[in-house]
């Protein structure tokens, strides 16, 4: 069975956020097009991601010196624990759908701590003598992302990095599709933010389809 893993990383939802109601009208349409689908919900903003501390490091070294995973601090094996976890769901899965604001030219920290967690040499990508290589060459991407402002188009695309960074890290990971759904322009004519928002939503859905 298929396995689509939609992971959003935003503290408001669907009636308050532009990408949470883009993400809604995707992902509801595409179950409808695939009701034999799995669909995993991941609320970064309701979810335990670790964030790559000394407790993991500690931890991750304690495992690479040749000691037992219960022989860790309680931190430890709770912090590693979980990030082995989330990679591992993540590599089982098929498809990805994130979603996420644009902050500050970038995406919510959390998404960051997210992509961490899940970027494990052996298990999303390997190490050879030629560089990094991805192992994730089965799968594919979606990243769905509102701006308020234009970055599509004129220098300000130069400063988006949020959906730049993920096209990135999809390529380290070896995954050979990676596309991208925006809605932009809302915050800059508010006139016009409903229109922008219908359009959007309209975008998705079709996209639901052939995703």
């Amino acid at each position: 069975m298929t396995k689509v893993l939609y992971i959003t990383a935003h503290p408001h939802d669907d009636t308050q956020s532009y990408s949470m109601a883009i993400g809604i009208a995707f992902i509801e349409t595409y179950k409808e097009v695939n009701p034999n689908h799995e669909i995993v919900n991941i609320d970064l903003y309701n979810e335990n991601i670790p964030e790559i501390d000394v407790d993991v490091f500690s931890g991750w070294g304690k495992l690479q010196s040749g000691k037992g995973f219960d022989e860790l601090s309680a931190d430890e094996k709770g912090k590693v624990g979980r990030l082995s976890e989330l990679c591992d769901q993540f590599i089982s899965a098929d498809k990805y759908v994130f979603v996420t604001p644009l902050w500050n030219f970038s995406f919510p920290p959390v998404m960051k701590a997210y992509i961490d967690a899940v970027s494990v040499a052996g298990k999303s990508f390997k190490y050879t003598e030629q560089g990094p290589v991805g192992l994730l060459t089965d799968k594919k991407a979606l990243h769905i992302q509102a701006r308020g402002g234009i970055y599509s188009v004129g220098p300000a695309a130069e400063m988006e990095m949020g959906h730049r960074y993920l096209n990135v890290m999809m390529q380290f990971y070896g995954v050979p599709s990676f596309e991208g759904l925006f809605v932009e322009g809302h915050g800059a004519m508010p006139d016009k933010a409903q229109e922008i928002k219908e359009n959007a939503i309209a975008k998705a859905k079709d996209f639901a389809h052939t995703f």
